[in-house]
């Protein structure tokens, strides 16, 4: 039996994004709530924030750079191989990447000196990448 993957359509996200660490013991900031995009995770080892890079506080441990392509959702939580597919592509030209997943679709971010190489990487392999507003 064959599983049917439906096209996979990309939006760039206009926004340049940093990937931020916070020691374990810290509180997410109010601040964040007013952002239109942000994401946090916390371990026992550390809170990290992505947000965009605009918006970081000075003094904060941070990797600038990064610009996100969202897969457009919602995604069926029965559907594989989304982010693996994806990844698999930009591995193989040799493009960093961090991903992050909500309870609608996948985000993959990758670092904005190789977003053109991403983006001709993912339309070769017949990806579907349109610009954000």
């Amino acid at each position: 039996m064959t599983s049917h993957r439906p096209q996979l359509v990309l939006s760039l996200v206009p926004d340049a994004f940093a990937i931020c660490r916070l020691g374990s013991d810290e509180v997410v900031p109010t601040w964040l709530l007013q952002l239109p995009m942000w994401s946090a995770t916390r371990t026992c080892d550390e809170l990290s924030l992505v947000l965009p890079q605009d918006q970081v506080p000075a003094g904060w441990q941070a990797e600038r750079g990064w610009r996100c392509l969202r897969v457009r959702g919602p995604l069926d939580f029965g559907l594989t191989g989304v982010i693996s597919s994806l990844t698999a592509v930009l591995a193989a030209s040799d493009v960093t990447v961090f991903v992050l997943s909500t309870f609608d679709t996948d985000y993959v971010f990758v670092r904005e000196g190789e977003l053109s190489k991403a983006v001709h990487a993912l339309r070769v392999r017949k990806y579907v990448i349109e610009e954000e507003p």
